[in-house]
C-alpha cells in the first residue's frame, strides 16, 4: 500500500511511451528547476500551487491542466505548505510526434513545441482524470488503456494544433554543440575549462549565455541529464547503487539527494513503482 505522502508511479512495459505519476499530498513535494525529455501533461486534482515555466509564473488550482514541452525548464511547487494534489503524464516525444503527424497535424514527423502552458477547462480536465483512472486500474484491459490514451491525446493535439509555440530563440551553433556534448558525455568528468575551449567563450560569458538559451547553467544541465539517465536505469529495475554509477555519480548518497531534489521522489520510490508495475503486467492479461 502506498502511503498518501509518497508518490505513485504507474508504468507498463507494454506501453513504454507513457508514464503516470500520482501525488495525493504535495505539501512536501518540492522541485528544483528541471526539464524532461518527454512531453508532460499534468492535472491539479486538489488545492493550488505555483507553476514556473521558463520565464513565466502561473498560479494554478484544482481543475487546471499544465503542459510542458520537452527540454523546457520548469518547477511546480506548493504554496506556503497548503495541501495540493496532482497527476502528471509523461509522454514520449517521438511517439507523440508520430501521433500528431499521422493525424495530419504536422507537416513532417519532427517535434514541434506547443505554446499553451495552462488549460482551465472542465471537459479536458474530466477527460484527463478518466484516462488516468483507467491507467491506474489494474482491472482494465491493455487495449482499453491504449485506447483511452490515444483518443484523449489525439483530441487534445487536434484542439491545440492551431497554437504552435514561439520557438526558443536559436542558440548559437557553438552552444547547441555544447549541449549535445553534455548530453553525450554526461557521465564523464567535465570541466568549465574544457567547455570554454570547445565553445570559445570566457567562463562568465559561457555560463550566462548557456543559461539564457537553455534555462540552466552548464553544470545544472549536466546534473539534470544525469538524473534522466538514472531514471532510465531505475525503470528497468537496475539496483540504485549501479544506476548511480551508470549515471555518473560518484556515490549513491549523492545520487539519492540529487534525484530527490529534481524528481521529488527517492530513487527507491521510483524504482519500486517500476518493479510493482512489472509484476502487475506479468500477472495481467
Amino acid at each position: 500500500m502506498t502511503h498518501p505522502n509518497q508518490p505513485l508511479f504507474w508504468r507498463d512495459s507494454r506501453m513504454p511511451h507513457v508514464e503516470l505519476r500520482k501525488v495525493d499530498d504535495g505539501r512536501k513535494v518540492c522541485y528544483a528547476p528541471h526539464s524532461h525529455t518527454q512531453w508532460s501533461l499534468g492535472a491539479i486534482t486538489a488545492g493550488e500551487s505555483t507553476f514556473h515555466y521558463r520565464d513565466d509564473r502561473y498560479n494554478i488550482s484544482a481543475g487546471d491542466l499544465v503542459l510542458m514541452n520537452p527540454g523546457w525548464v520548469h518547477a511546480c511547487n506548493p504554496i506556503e505548505d497548503q495541501p495540493w494534489a496532482y497527476l502528471m503524464l509523461y509522454v514520449d516525444a517521438n511517439w507523440l510526434t508520430q501521433l500528431r503527424y499521422a493525424a495530419g497535424l504536422l507537416d513532417m514527423p519532427s517535434w514541434r513545441d506547443i505554446s499553451t502552458p495552462v488549460i482551465s477547462d472542465a471537459a479536458w480536465y474530466e477527460g484527463y482524470c478518466r484516462m488516468a483512472n483507467c491507467l491506474l486500474d489494474p482491472q482494465r484491459a491493455l487495449l482499453d488503456k491504449q485506447t483511452e490514451v490515444v483518443e484523449y491525446l489525439a483530441a487534445l493535439m487536434q484542439a491545440l494544433a492551431g497554437q504552435p509555440a514561439e520557438p526558443i530563440p536559436n542558440a548559437p551553433a557553438s552552444l547547441r554543440e555544447l549541449a549535445v556534448y553534455l548530453n553525450d558525455h554526461a557521465v564523464d568528468e567535465i570541466s568549465l575549462d574544457d567547455l570554454c575551449d570547445r565553445s570559445g567563450y570566457s567562463p562568465g560569458h559561457l555560463i550566462r549565455a548557456f543559461k539564457q538559451h537553455f534555462g540552466l547553467t552548464p553544470h545544472a544541465y549536466l546534473i539534470n541529464r544525469r538524473v534522466q539517465l538514472g531514471q532510465r536505469d531505475l525503470k528497468r529495475g537496475t539496483p540504485i547503487s549501479e544506476a548511480a554509477l551508470n549515471a555518473g555519480f560518484n556515490d549513491q548518497p549523492h545520487f539519492q539527494r540529487t534525484f530527490k531534489r529534481l524528481v521529488a521522489a527517492t530513487p527507491n520510490q521510483y524504482r519500486q513503482s517500476s518493479l510493482n508495475q512489472q509484476v502487475d503486467a506479468a500477472g495481467g492479461e
